[in-house]
């Protein structure tokens, strides 16, 4: 298993709470670094970076003053940049985590050699969202520390490769840390993600159904309420191919299929006002996972019980191959 010598230790689960746009907020990033899994949210999700710095203040102090008091190493939380020429704060935001070292940097729409080179200046680590194998490449020769195969069924901006495609090809020329995202929900699939070959899981979507997640309580029933023939994947709602809920557009009155083609603008996302429909805002996105979310528990709540399921799956896995292993 290869991961960055911060996270070793830290963990009850080899997993990452993935950052969502509005819906990661400190309150989920501290309650899962509590519980011992990595917690993440989006820089963009404070409309400033003097929000985003009291974030990560609060973040930083919460968690300290857990250690201090329990004795206890939380998981180490990350900040999510997305490197685009249309976001105006990906510099401002950079500095600010550079600041104050958060321990881990999930970069998207761009791997940037220097911007990995300024977080290893600090002993940061950076991890970097793909969807195939040339970009994946790229981010490689960029010098990250982890791959995040986002692949089929992901929620949110995701790609069309099965897993067991895109991790193998991957771990053909990768030595990093390889994470694993796409329609997990449970401690079983979090097990399954290391059986494919993944060092840690990418979890999204189950994480909007807990009551720290920043999530409407529309949005977490409509989640409940949803199997995977639910979701649809279009590139005309952001920009950029990603899955959405399908009742969630119809609401809207849209449909993907007649829709003009979007284009890519995080400036123009970030000053959207707060009425109207809007990607992410009220057209919520989801992976493919839905189908076995029932409900809406408390983080630490959800991760005790995913550690119950990775623990059976793996014993039952273990009982099951023994005839197969002599």
């Amino acid at each position: 298993m290869s991961l960055p010598e911060s996270f070793r230790g830290r963990l009850s689960l080899p997993l990452i709470s993935a950052p969502m746009f509005l819906v990661s907020g400190p309150e989920l990033v501290i309650e899962a670094c509590k519980a011992g899994v990595v917690g993440t949210f989006p820089a963009l999700n404070q409309r400033s970076s003097e929000g985003f710095e009291e974030w990560l203040i609060q973040i930083k102090q919460e968690l300290a003053a857990y250690e201090e008091e329990t004795g206890k190493k939380p998981a180490p939380f990350g900040v999510n940049l997305i490197v685009h020429h249309t976001n105006p704060r990906v510099q401002a935001d950079l500095e600010l985590c550079i600041k104050h070292q958060v321990p881990l940097i999930i970069t998207s729409l761009g791997a940037v050699k220097d911007l990995v080179d300024a977080v290893h200046g600090y002993g940061g680590a950076v991890f970097h969202d793909v969807v195939n194998v040339r970009h994946a490449r790229k981010a490689s020769e960029a010098g990250v520390d982890g791959l995040i195969a986002v692949c089929a069924g992901a929620g949110g901006h995701a790609g069309t490769l099965s897993p067991f495609a895109l991790v193998a090809e991957i771990r053909q020329f990768y030595k990093g840390t390889v994470i694993l995202s796409g329609c997990m929900s449970t401690g079983r699939d979090v097990a399954t993600a290391q059986l494919l070959g993944a060092d840690l899981a990418y979890m999204g979507t189950r994480f909007i159904n807990t009551q720290e997640s920043r999530a409407v309580p529309e949005y977490k029933k409509m989640i409940v309420d949803s199997a995977a023939s639910d979701i649809t994947y279009t590139p005309k709602i952001s920009g950029i191919p990603a899955n959405f809920l399908k009742p969630s557009l119809a609401s809207a009155g849209l449909d993907p299929d007649s829709a003009e083609p979007k284009k890519v603008d995080l400036g123009e996302e970030l000053q959207a006002p707060e009425g109207g429909a809007s990607a992410w805002k009220s057209i919520w996105s989801a992976g493919q996972g839905v189908g076995s979310i029932q409900d809406v528990p408390t983080v630490d709540e959800l991760v005790q019980t995913m550690r119950a399921e990775y623990r059976d799956a793996i014993s039952e896995f273990r009982d099951n191959s023994g005839d197969y292993l002599s």
